[in-house]
């Protein structure tokens, strides 16, 4: 379920997210002069890593967000191309030779449509190299939220590693390693952290919150937390397109 994202607020945190992105730079075995397709590449920023350790990659950006793509647009100007786009529809690009991916994939629930999309942009032999949230991510925080809604968190899909390597099988990739990482994220500034929940993590519920209540509710919601901790659950992912 796609919603829009306060992308400046979002470039502006402590973010967890840049060392998840130089992990999957340092997995992907590129020669640099690939075309690449980042997808779900929020504001660009792991797209600017890549294309500062490999300036001649032919780099293209997805995301469902225009705040972010507009971004990303801005701080790469000419250096990529970035296009608004659903990764659960087909995508309007031209076949690439591999796809990076950082903290996108468990914003989407159908990870075999997610998939076989990718599958269906990248050549035969084209690597995914990839991170997301993983099982087990955000226990902590989906208890404080049954606390203050009565529900856990919703619209996301913290996926196995048996149930994505059977996804990326049905979709045509070969697998070559998935596995979990457990990452966990401590902040303790009490105002940091609501603005961290506010803008990574709870952004689909205050979507449907008067403004005037947001504050409020991630109040709650770090009040409701044991710790002052984001118990983030990594899901990494390696595998190449048959």
């Amino acid at each position: 379920m796609p919603f829009e994202w306060n992308a400046r607020m979002y470039d502006a945190l402590p973010l967890p997210h840049v060392a998840w992105g130089r992990r999957v730079l340092d997995r992907m075995r590129l020669t640099g002069n690939e075309r690449v397709l980042d997808a779900g590449c929020g504001t660009g920023r792991d797209a600017a890593a890549l294309l500062d350790r490999m300036p001649g990659v032919d780099l293209v950006g997805v995301d469902a967000s225009a705040q972010m793509i507009d971004a990303a647009r801005e701080r790469l100007a000419d250096r990529a191309t970035f296009i608004v786009a659903d990764l659960t529809q087909p995508l309007p690009i031209e076949p690439v030779d591999a796809v990076m991916s950082v903290a996108a994939f468990h914003w989407v629930t159908d990870h075999d449509l997610l998939f076989d999309n990718l599958a269906a942009s990248v050549r035969p032999g084209g690597r995914l190299t990839s991170d997301c949230g993983g099982e087990g991510q955000l226990a902590v925080l989906d208890e404080a939220l049954v606390h203050v809604t009565g529900k856990p968190k919703q619209y996301i899909r913290f996926a196995g590693v048996a149930d994505t390597e059977a996804s990326l099988r049905g979709a045509g990739w070969e697998v070559e390693s998935v596995l979990l990482r457990p990452d966990p994220l401590r902040i303790d500034d009490p105002d940091l952290l609501e603005t961290y929940l506010a803008t990574v993590c709870l952004g689909a519920y205050l979507d449907d919150l008067p403004a005037d209540e947001h504050q409020g509710f991630v109040r709650a919601v770090r009040e409701a937390m044991p710790a002052p901790v984001v118990d983030y659950v990594r899901l990494e992912i390696d595998a190449v397109r048959r």
